[in-house]
């Protein structure tokens, strides 16, 4: 059963998969939200073929991180905008993707598509090391032998020290174990930029985010203002009572 949200949001469900308000990533502490959620696919002959979800989920520190400079932005502004989803995937706070299957897909074909599209982004920028081929080659080992049938998922875990933690589940529950950690920030970056980021693969999961953000920074707004209230009649007679 999944720890009860101390963000108030509620599920989503893609398909036939079901993203639960909040989940407990493996090798973490924390509690996350779920931020949004959508399906990937393609047009193929005139019809949209879905592949996977895709879940983002957030930690609380999220909202205050993300309010200075995007609260009061409506979720199509948000959605619109390339810098928000930079903001969701550099932002110094824990972020979880959790990838589930719709159709069967390989760990050599996903890991492959994934990487070399990094690749080449690092490499058009001059950022491509030694250290990212290094990070590439271990992340395409973790899937190197593995199958993913309908319901499956990968799990990933994004700290904001530039880590990710790598997890897989053959049912789409979370196991608390990791299959590997891999110390590179412009991976780490990368693997959410492909999902969220200004080419993501999932449209449909980047609208759930904006909206359910924007209106989750509403909220916080609201509250704020409401705590202000309360707290200016109490200042001011503080000051009376000094005077």
């Amino acid at each position: 059963m999944a720890p009860p949200p101390s963000v108030p949001v509620s599920e989503v469900q893609v398909e036939s998969v079901k993203f639960p308000p909040s989940i407990k990533p493996p090798g973490s502490a924390k509690i996350l939200f779920l931020g949004g959620a959508g399906a990937r696919g393609l047009e193929i002959q005139g019809k949209f073929i879905k592949f996977t979800a895709i879940g983002v989920y957030l930690e609380d520190a999220a909202l205050p991180s993300l309010a200075a400079k995007w609260s009061g932005k409506s979720a199509e502004e948000l959605a619109d905008s390339v810098e928000f989803f930079r903001d969701v995937v550099t932002g110094p706070f824990e972020k979880f993707s959790r990838v589930t299957m719709i159709l069967p897909l390989t760990g050599a074909q996903y890991a492959e598509k994934v990487t070399e599209n990094c690749v080449k982004y690092w490499q058009s920028v001059g950022t491509y090391t030694d250290a990212e081929a290094v990070a590439v080659e271990k992340f395409r080992e973790v899937f190197k032998d593995q199958s993913f049938p309908p319901g499956a998922s990968i799990l990933f875990t994004l700290s904001p020290n530039g880590s990710l933690t790598i997890a897989l589940s053959e049912d789409g529950s979370v196991p608390e174990a990791s299959n590997t950690v891999i110390e590179n920030r412009q991976l780490t970056e990368a693997i959410f930029e492909s999902m969220i980021g200004k080419h993501g693969v999932s449209p449909e999961a980047k609208t759930s985010l904006a909206s359910r953000i924007s209106e989750l920074l509403k909220d916080c707004e609201k509250k704020a203002d409401e705590v202000d209230k309360i707290a200016a009649p109490k200042a001011a007679a503080a000051k009376v009572d000094v005077a």
